[in-house]
């Protein structure tokens, strides 16, 4: 059977192009370097920002009326519980205070000499001396007398208070963060005069993303720092947890209360940290090198065989140089870090100790 003149051409031309197909050279192997991926122990944590604040914060206010003598406190100055930082016309006090006891004293006798007579006209009603109208007033008299000492009692016992309270103590240990009034003011009750703030123990409000609302539980660990100290880690321990979850920005505040012993941290210092959700999660880690980003996709090169294999990734946290890689990388796989710029899927490689000739597997002649 003879074939016809176009069935022979295209043979011809079929035969050519495997021809020059097979004689093709492969692409050159690209040099690289790789670096296992391992799985490591890494806390999970939840990135988190927030601010200082002292926990506990007084506004403290006159609570007597009349000129402020001096004070015993300044701005900055720390404070014990009960220690006296100022003085309110503690001598109109005092001597008010004197009054009413000595009034409450001359109610108690007058008391006593009603109780006296009352006494006397009961003995004489029943000797029939006394008539019925006399007892009744005695009666009366020691009755009005116990009442006005019930209440010079109390008039004393205002006093007293009013005596105190002209003496302005710090209701717990602090610092002064402001300090308003001054000797010679005249203050009314309820004007402020001191502002003092509790800062050996202060708190870290932050916000958490309500899809986080089942991890964040009490006692759970913070660790944050701030500007003030770069590169030191401070600690503390969630103790508050908002019942609810803010309609706009979707999130939920909590409180981790914070030692501040040496009171090195400042109330309302912003802070930068972390909520350790778990610790020790086994994770991927690779160098930071290895992760390229082409148009919005990261990715990474591992090498299989002798051959690169393009994978898309999802990285996470960076630590120590290394970085947590999500999805797309097992603990095992070989990385590319170095080369890979001009990498393909599919590229052959040839794997390189970092300052030696690459390694092409290709014997000596």
């Amino acid at each position: 059977m003879k074939l016809s003149a176009s069935s022979s051409f295209a043979s011809l031309v079929l035969a050519a192009s495997v021809a020059v197909a097979t004689a093709a050279p492969a692409p050159p192997a690209i040099p690289v370097t790789v670096a296992k991926a391992e799985r490591v122990p890494l806390d999970r944590t939840l990135p988190i920002v927030g601010t200082l604040f002292a926990k506990d914060e007084a506004t403290l206010a006159a609570e007597v009326e009349g000129v402020v003598e001096k004070t015993g406190a300044e701005f900055g100055d720390r404070v014990k519980e009960g220690q006296e930082i100022a003085l309110i016309d503690t001598d109109t006090y005092a001597a008010l205070a004197n009054q009413a006891a000595a009034r409450l004293t001359q109610a108690k006798a007058t008391a006593a000499n009603a109780e006296h007579e009352l006494v006397r006209q009961v003995e004489l009603k029943r000797t029939g001396i006394a008539s019925p109208a006399d007892l009744d007033l005695a009666q009366t008299a020691a009755e009005n007398a116990r009442a006005a000492v019930v209440a010079a009692d109390a008039t004393r016992a205002v006093a007293d208070l009013d005596l105190a309270h002209s003496h302005v103590r710090a209701p717990f240990d602090g610092a002064v963060a402001d300090r308003i009034a001054t000797k010679g003011d005249f203050m009314e009750k309820g004007k402020p005069m001191f502002r003092l703030v509790n800062d050996a123990v202060l708190k870290f409000i932050a916000q958490a993303p309500e899809r986080h609302a089942a991890d964040v539980r009490k006692e759970m660990t913070v660790e944050f720092s701030v500007d003030a100290y770069p590169g030191e880690r401070f600690t503390g321990k969630v103790f508050l947890i908002s019942p609810q979850v803010n309609a706009a920005t979707r999130a939920f505040a909590f409180g981790a209360l914070v030692p501040n012993a040496g009171r090195r941290l400042k109330a309302g210092t912003f802070a930068r940290g972390e909520l350790v959700i778990e610790r020790a999660v086994p994770t991927v880690m690779v160098p930071l090198e290895s992760a390229t980003g082409i148009s919005g996709v990261t990715r990474m090169f591992v090498v299989d065989g002798a051959v690169a294999k393009a994978r898309v990734v999802k990285l996470g946290r960076v630590r120590d140089g290394r970085q947590e890689v999500v999805s797309g990388i097992q603990a095992g796989d070989l990385v590319v870090t170095s080369g890979q710029t001009k990498l393909s899927d599919g590229r052959p490689v040839a794997v390189r100790e970092a300052g030696k000739p690459a390694a092409t597997g290709i014997p000596a002649r």
